[in-house]
């Protein structure tokens, strides 16, 4: 990772005199055959970050070249969003990270909502209240019912636009290697290091594409992942249970598009969560 972090012009010389620079934030987006969705997904990332990463895991419809023409950097790595969120990590240059699905949308006021949980040292990360489109009768008893779970076992998955300080991202070691459950495990390990947070409003809008028209096997599928996981077994094993699903990229966009401008007003101020475990007093430096 770069020892110079990327600012906005704006941030170079804070926000009035004597007040220092906001950080810097690094948006990585992990995509393999995203082509249908990656420049709508970049676009929206920039009104949020300072640099835009695309994570790419050897695409074969163009999604690492159209990206390029976008201006982005591209950094390739093996297939599986755990090695494609590292490399995206070790390129990133900014002082907070933000890990994004190409299949999930923030909304502009998502910066400032970043930048005001991080305005108290003691936060080291956290995520956002997730919401799905299209939406549907699964989506309103899923959403909800996913906040829940969140908060009782604060542990969370990559659709969440998970943020995390880049010194603590290191310090922890980062992502696990995994093709499924890294962002559980990884969340599980920040929520340790320190206080997070949930970020209800703006929220990110996420794509039904993995369960619309199959809801319950889908959600029996999730269920039987975890279960699985927590008995042990190899999230490389269980891997070759959880499928790529692709389609519906048209739809999504317009109604994200829709929905993020939406979001305009400032969001409301977040509300910092006290972890399962308490910080260490040694791990203050992080």
């Amino acid at each position: 990772m770069s020892e110079e972090p990327v600012t906005r012009p704006q941030q170079e010389a804070g926000n009035g005199a004597g007040q220092p620079a906001l950080p810097s934030l690094s948006v990585v987006i992990v995509t393999w055959n995203e082509a249908p969705l990656i420049v709508d997904a970049v676009r929206a990332a920039r009104a949020v970050g300072d640099e835009v990463i695309v994570a790419e895991g050897g695409s074969t419809d163009g999604t690492a070249e159209t990206a390029r023409a976008e201006g982005c950097e591209v950094v390739m790595a093996p297939k599986g969003r755990g090695p494609q969120l590292q490399a995206g990590a070790s390129a990133a240059r900014g002082e907070v990270l933000l890990f994004l699905h190409a299949d999930a949308r923030l909304a502009p006021a998502a910066r400032a909502a970043i930048l005001d949980a991080l305005s108290d040292p003691e936060v080291v990360g956290g995520a956002f209240y997730v919401r799905f489109l299209p939406q549907s009768w699964f989506t309103g008893l899923l959403e909800p019912m996913n906040s829940l779970r969140r908060q009782a076992t604060k542990r969370y998955y990559g659709d969440t636009g998970l943020f995390v300080r880049a010194s603590v991202y290191r310090a922890l070691g980062g992502h696990k290697p995994w093709p499924v459950m890294h962002d559980y495990e990884f969340s599980g390990r920040m929520e340790k290091a320190g206080r997070c947070v949930y970020i209800r409003e703006p929220p990110i809008w996420a794509s039904t594409r993995r369960f619309r028209r199959r809801e319950l096997r889908t959600l029996f599928r999730w269920l039987a992942i975890q279960s699985l996981y927590r008995m042990g077994v190899s999230p490389y094993l269980l891997g070759r249970f959880y499928p790529d699903v692709r389609g519906d990229a048209e739809r999504f966009i317009a109604q994200a598009r829709e929905r993020i401008g939406q979001n305009k007003a400032a969001p409301e101020r977040v509300q910092a969560e006290t972890p399962m475990l308490q910080r260490d007093d040694n791990s203050s430096g992080i």
